[in-house]
C-alpha cells in the first residue's frame, strides 16, 4: 500500500500518546481536550481499514480544532492498534475506559467490537461509528451504540436482489470463520430465504489469514454462479486469484468492510469485474455536497489523505459525531453526549441523511454497489 509505512509510523506515535496520557486524562475531560479512543487495526493484513478510516476522521477533527475546537477545546483522537484481534481490542478498551475517555470512536470490525461490547456497556461509555454492519451491535438496542453506516443485512439484501435480478440463483458464500463471517453469512441466508433459496455452498478462512486453498477447492467444485465474499481485503484478494486460477468463471461480490480501494490495490489487474456493496456515497463522484466537502478538506489538508470509501467513512463519522457533540453542552459528559446525538433526530450532514432518536441509533440505511476495474479504480 502506498501509505503503509507512513501509517505504521504514525500509529506507533499514536500508541505512545495513548499510553503516556492516562495520568491527566480525567482532568482533561473537564478542562482540556475532548478525548476519544479508537482501537483498530493499524498493522497486519487489515491495517488499511484502520489507517484510512482514522485518516478521514482526523481530516475533519483537525479542521474543527483549527477553528478553535468545540467550546474552545480541541478534539483529541487517541489510537491503539489491535491488529483486528478481539483480545487486543479488549485490552485497549480497558485502557481507554481507565483513562476516562469521553467516548469510543471508529472501532473497526465485528469480532473486535463485539468483544468490547460488555466492557463499554458496563462502564456506560458511548460507542460511536464502529466500522461494522453486524446485527449483534444493533439488536437488542443499546443506548450507547451509534451507527453511521447501514447494516450487513441491508448490504446482503441488495447483493442478493442484484444477483437474482440477473437470473443468478446458485450463490456461494466465502466467509471469515468468526463473528463477522457469521453475520455476513446469516445476512445472505436471510436474503436468499426471502426468495425461497439458500446458499449453494460455503467456504471459510480464519481471521487474519490468507489460507484460502480449502475454501477455493470446495466452492469451485460446487460451481456457484456467483460468490459473496465476507472477509477482509487480503483474504478476499487471495481467494479471487486462487479461484480464477482454479478455473472459476463466476462473479465475486464483497461487503463494504472489505475496503474497495484496498481490495483493488491488492488485486491489481485481477480486480476487473469484482463488485463491492458500499455504505457511503462514492468519494470519487462530486455530485453530492458531502463528497465535495470531503475532497475540499483533503485539498486544504495538503492532499495527504487518500480519497476512498474507508477514509470518507471516517470523515462522515467525525462530522456526525461533532454535530452531536455541539448539542452536548459546554462541558460534555458521556450522558449528555448520548442525549446530544439523539437530539439530532432526522437530519442531513451536507446532504448525507442521518437519523438518531431515543429508540433508534441506526443512523443510515444508504447502500449502493460499486465495481472494481483492472486499473485500480472503483466505479459506481
Amino acid at each position: 500500500m502506498k501509505d503503509g509505512f507512513w501509517g505504521r509510523r504514525r500509529f506507533s506515535a499514536g500508541l505512545a500518546v495513548a499510553a503516556l496520557s492516562g495520568a491527566g486524562l480525567a482532568r482533561a475531560q473537564s478542562d482540556g481536550p475532548i478525548v476519544l479512543g479508537q482501537s483498530a487495526p493499524f498493522s497486519g493484513p487489515s491495517a488499511q481499514l484502520g489507517i484510512q478510516f482514522h485518516a478521514g476522521a482526523r481530516l475533519y477533527f483537525d479542521a474543527v480544532n483549527a477553528q478553535g475546537g468545540i467550546g474552545h477545546r480541541p478534539v483529541q483522537l487517541l489510537t491503539l492498534d489491535d491488529g483486528y484481534e478481539p483480545d487486543r481490542c479488549v485490552a485497549n478498551t480497558r485502557r481507554f475506559i481507565d483513562q476516562e475517555v469521553l467516548a469510543l470512536f471508529g472501532y473497526v470490525g465485528t469480532p473486535t467490537s463485539l468483544a468490547a461490547l460488555p466492557l463499554f456497556t458496563q462502564a456506560r461509555v458511548p460507542f460511536f461509528a464502529p466500522l461494522t454492519g453486524a446485527e449483534g451491535l444493533r439488536q437488542p438496542f443499546n443506548r450507547l451504540v451509534f451507527h453511521v453506516r447501514a447494516s450487513y443485512d441491508a448490504e446482503t439484501a441488495l447483493i442478493v436482489q442484484q444477483l437474482t435480478h440477473l437470473g443468478l440463483h446458485r450463490i456461494g458464500v466465502f466467509h471469515q470463520d468468526d463473528a463477522y463471517g457469521k453475520a455476513g453469512l446469516e445476512g445472505v441466508a436471510r436474503a436468499l430465504a426471502a426468495k425461497n433459496l439458500q446458499p449453494h455452498a460455503t467456504g471459510t478462512v480464519p481471521r487474519n489469514s490468507v489460507d484460502v486453498a480449502e475454501a477455493v477447492e470446495k466452492l469451485v467444485a460446487a460451481r456457484p454462479e456467483a460468490i459473496v465474499q465476507v472477509s477482509t481485503y487480503s483474504a478476499s484478494a487471495a481467494f479471487v486469484r486462487a479461484a480464477r486460477k482454479a478455473g472459476y468463471g463466476g462473479t465475486f461480490y464483497n461487503l463494504s468492510f472489505v475496503g474497495a480501494q484496498a481490495l483493488a490495490d491488492a488485486l491489481g489487474r485481477d480486480a476487473a469485474g469484482v463488485v463491492v456493496s458500499e455504505v457511503m456515497p462514492s468519494p470519487y463522484q462530486t455530485k453530492r455536497q458531502i463528497v465535495r466537502d470531503f475532497r475540499e478538506a483533503i485539498r486544504k489538508g495538503g492532499n495527504k489523505v487518500q480519497a476512498n470509501y474507508s477514509s470518507i467513512e471516517g470523515y462522515v463519522a467525525a462530522r456526525v459525531f461533532t454535530e452531536g457533540l455541539r448539542e452536548a453542552g459546554s462541558r460534555p459528559t458521556r450522558e449528555s453526549l448520548v442525549a446530544g446525538l439523539e437530539s439530532l433526530g432526522t437530519t442531513n450532514v451536507s446532504g448525507y441523511p442521518v437519523s438518531f432518536g431515543p429508540n433508534s441509533h441506526q443512523g443510515s440505511r444508504f447502500v449502493e454497489l460499486s465495481m472494481l476495474t483492472g486499473d485500480g479504480r472503483v466505479k459506481t
